[in-house]
């Protein structure tokens, strides 16, 4: 309170002269219609410069929530647009020989059309990839995947919307192969090389193969239709252990570039396990005898 009376005796004289001018700018702008039409022309335009100022400010700060919106909306419009373009180059695709072969011979066979959602390329050339198909429609473990190149590999596990496949790209995959138009088969593995790059072996020494030879899925699995294109002879040479032909094939199928696919069921299947569960019975019964 002290410091109060203090002040107020220090600045009388400052606080008096500040009250008489605001009660006479008070008395002129109230008596002179031309000083307060100017007063109030002044007071309007500083109000809208600064309501002004205040709304850049409220604009500046609000730009970061804007251009989160508008990426966000530029990535949807990406999407649908990348989307887009896969629908309008699928439908001005046109089938080649292969596919059509692959088509023919498919339609026999259930199929279930599905999409590559995922492609992964491991350094421990344990490869898979992720399909948008599960036992919810169809799918099952052991089943064959195809695409417009030929073989793509087989169904490793299935939950109910999606389906892991080891490709032929697979350390561990092997498939057996023929020569089209012959009984020479093998089977068909991968070194851990190029992905477009996998060998045909145990192949008899007195086969007769050249260059440019087809090579097809031989049909002697439950998993792919006989006839299914693979791939190209590229070079022709000895295996390792010099008693049969190890075939290098160039495969019809880009891993780098694939999009649609197709699973392939097998209308046999229930009958062979059968059959294979019976033998197995049959010959556990006989060793125990």
């Amino acid at each position: 309170m002290r410091n109060l009376i203090l002040f107020l005796q220090r600045y009388v004289h400052f606080i008096l002269f500040a009250v008489l001018e605001l009660a006479s700018l008070a008395l002129l702008f109230s008596f002179n219609r031309l000083q307060s039409t100017a007063f109030f022309s002044a007071t309007n335009s500083v109000a809208a410069a600064i309501n002004r100022m205040w709304g850049d400010a409220a604009a500046y700060v609000a730009l970061r929530d804007v251009n989160t919106r508008l990426e966000h909306e530029n990535t949807l419009l990406k999407m649908q647009n990348d989307a887009l373009r896969g629908l309008i180059d699928e439908q001005r695709h046109t089938p080649d020989a292969t596919e059509k072969r692959i088509g023919e011979i498919l339609g026999k066979y259930p199929v279930i059309p599905a999409k590559v959602t995922s492609n992964e390329q491991r350094a421990d050339r344990f490869n898979h990839l992720v399909i948008d198909r599960g036992t919810d429609d169809g799918v099952a473990d052991g089943m064959g995947v195809v695409g417009g190149g030929g073989v793509v590999g087989v169904i490793s596990e299935a939950s109910a919307h999606y389906s892991l496949v080891i490709p032929v790209t697979h350390k561990k995959s092997a498939i057996s192969c023929r020569i089209r138009g012959s009984d020479w088969f093998g089977y068909l593995t991968w070194d851990g090389g190029s992905k477009l790059i996998a060998y045909l072996d145990e192949v008899p020494r007195y086969a007769v193969v050249e260059r440019g030879m087809a090579i097809e899925t031989s049909g002697y699995s439950d998993v792919f239709p006989p006839g299914i294109f693979v791939g190209n002879v590229l070079a022709v040479g000895s295996a390792p252990d010099g008693q049969s032909l190890r075939l290098t094939i160039h495969l019809g199928t880009d891993y780098s570039n694939l999009r649609n696919v197709t699973v392939v069921g097998n209308l046999h299947r229930s009958e062979t396990d059968t059959l294979r569960n019976h033998t197995a019975f049959v010959e556990g019964v006989l060793e125990k005898n």
